[in-house]
């Protein structure tokens, strides 16, 4: 698909200027991982008050909010997204008054918090399940949970041939009740919720309305698609064992018709309160449209697009999932959610990076191609998520060592799969300090050794740097009246490698990225705003566009 299959104009049209529409509409939002971002305490993990403290540096890069991954009590098998008490502050992270104070102190420097909320599942640390343990299957205990007698002759089969998105089956035998069985979509450690329970829905209701009253502005939903599994369990397709994650997100687990009962019951439940709260779901779904029926009117307010973060390094790949994204979201009156970059995934500069003779990866090409990705989500409608570092532009650590590893997947695996830990490296804050910043102790996850020229001290006083290239695009977009929510026009570069377009109203910005091997030269007109890559004007005035770069120009 090329600019020329696509409509002139998409996004959504006639919505109001940016400062009459909510605030949600085209945010950028700042993901945390509190374990990785900043210790207070020198145990060598990260948190809460090591968050509060570093809240102007987030100010400073012109994000508009935060959205805080789990800090909840977990005895971490997956990260903290196996919850043991929702309604609570891990211990070893900080306390409820340190979340209420990062509440309080975001919102005096004019940022907005998101927590995370897990509702697919509960830990096997939780009260519930431990009472369920405590009980034969059939009990109320576990009602809560789904507990089903397994196939064979005695039950000594999973019920059915359904995968754990982590590897291995989604199956775990209940101890002490022979033939039966309990489901987990993710690790053993994580027991799905039945959603079927009304117990579940009101106990839910409570975490939503504890963090509401003490004072977040939203959540973000994990796994929003996989809350309701088809009645009676039902075989799906034979998983795919060297798939994990979306890849096995299919079938009668995943993207129920009924899961948009429970948004439809979340939203009314969010617009009680004045201001409205506000939610983003994670939806690993097949299709755009599919991904759009979540944030219809009355359900989710936005939605992860996560087709742009699979899109690979193509002018035409790219201009595609842009436009079937953006058609679908204004069908739904919805505005897109840009992210190239999160917890669960390989950092964009390495996902970027072409791949060398020697198996190495290309990783200055990879830095280009990802600011460049980056400057253009920035200036797409809708909003954009930015996961920690991402602005730093730190790769993917491939080389942690095998006994560090924590991640789930690389145990259910058997190694096969290294999982997510190379993307929650503790970040570099110094060059100089003991783990560049981060703690006074050993760091959870050990940090690469040439790290401190990616660290916040080294690129603050470079002008040329990522993380000075996101303070400037963040800045600019702040003050542009048509970046953000609102229409784009798809223009015709002449070159197929190179992606065109233009954010109109009265003072329209336009925006090329070159995605091919050799300079482009363009005849447009315009100040550069921000550019990645050394874009600039020859001696005649023409503009040249290096490989890998991307760049907004202000339009008369």
């Amino acid at each position: 698909m090329t600019t020329a299959d696509l409509p002139v104009r998409e996004g959504n049209a006639g919505i109001p200027p940016r400062e009459a529409r909510d605030w949600w509409r085209d945010a950028v939002v700042y993901q945390i991982y509190p374990r990785s971002f900043s210790d207070s305490d020198g145990d060598g993990l990260g948190d809460l008050p090591g968050i509060r403290a570093r809240l102007p540096y987030l100010r400073d890069l012109g994000v508009d909010a935060i959205w805080l991954s789990p800090f909840y009590p977990s005895p971490l098998l997956d990260g903290g997204y196996d919850v043991a008490d929702p309604r609570d502050v891990d211990s070893r992270l900080g306390s409820v008054a340190d979340l209420r104070g990062i509440v309080e102190d975001s919102h005096a420097l004019g940022l907005r918090v998101f927590v995370d909320v897990v509702p697919n599942h509960f830990s096997w640390d939780h009260q519930w399940f431990k009472e369920a343990l405590a009980t034969a299957p059939g009990s109320p205990q576990w009602a809560r949970f789904h507990a089903v007698r397994g196939k064979g002759a005695h039950g000594e089969l999973p019920p059915n041939n359904w995968p754990s998105a982590f590897g291995g089956p989604a199956w775990s035998a209940i101890p002490g009740h022979a033939g039966w069985w309990y489901l987990h979509l993710f690790d053993s450690s994580q027991p799905d919720v039945n959603w079927e329970n009304q117990e579940i829905h009101d106990d839910y209701a409570a975490t939503l309305r504890f963090w509401f009253d003490l004072g977040v502005d939203g959540f973000r939903i994990d796994v929003a698609h996989s809350l309701i599994k088809a009645p009676g369990y039902p075989d799906g397709p034979e998983p795919d064992a060297t798939q994990v994650f979306a890849g096995n997100e299919q079938g009668p687990a995943w993207d129920q018709p009924r899961v948009h009962e429970v948004w439809r019951e979340w939203r009314t439940f969010a617009d009680s309160y004045d201001p409205p709260r506000v939610f983003v779901g994670e939806a690993w779904v097949r299709s755009v449209e599919s991904q759009a029926a979540y944030t219809r009117p009355d359900e989710l307010h936005t939605t992860f697009n996560f087709h742009f973060l699979k899109a690979y390094w193509s002018a035409e790949a790219i201009t595609e999932v842009v436009g079937l994204s953006l058609q679908t979201s204004a069908a739904v009156g919805a505005p897109p959610t840009w992210v190239l970059s999160n917890h669960d995934v390989w950092r964009p500069v390495t996902r970027f990076a072409p791949v060398l003779a020697d198996g190495s990866h290309d990783l200055v090409t990879g830095r280009k191609r990802a600011l460049a990705m980056s400057l253009l989500s920035l200036a797409l409608p809708g909003s954009a998520y930015l996961y920690q570092g991402e602005e730093l532009g730190l790769p993917e650590v491939l080389d942690l060592p095998d006994e560090a590893r924590q991640d789930p997947t690389w145990f259910r695996t058997n190694g096969d799969v290294v999982g997510r830990d190379g993307c929650r490296v503790p970040i570099p804050w110094s060059s100089d300090e003991p783990s560049y910043g981060f703690s006074t102790g050993t760091p959870w996850l050990p940090q690469p050794t040439d790290w401190a020229e990616l660290s916040v001290e080294a690129q603050e006083v470079d002008p040329a740097s990522t993380l000075a290239t996101y303070r400037r695009a963040l800045a600019a977009r702040r003050e542009s009246p048509v970046l953000g929510d609102g229409e784009l026009v798809w223009l015709e570069s002449g070159q197929p490698d190179v992606l065109a377009m233009e954010r109109p109203g009265d003072a329209p910005v336009l925006v090329l990225l070159n995605a091919g091997e050799a300079d482009r030269v363009l005849e447009y007109a315009g100040e550069i705003l921000v550019e990645s890559g050394g874009v600039h004007r020859d001696d005649e005035g023409a503009l040249v566009l290096p490989p890998d770069s991307c760049v907004w120009l202000a339009r008369a």
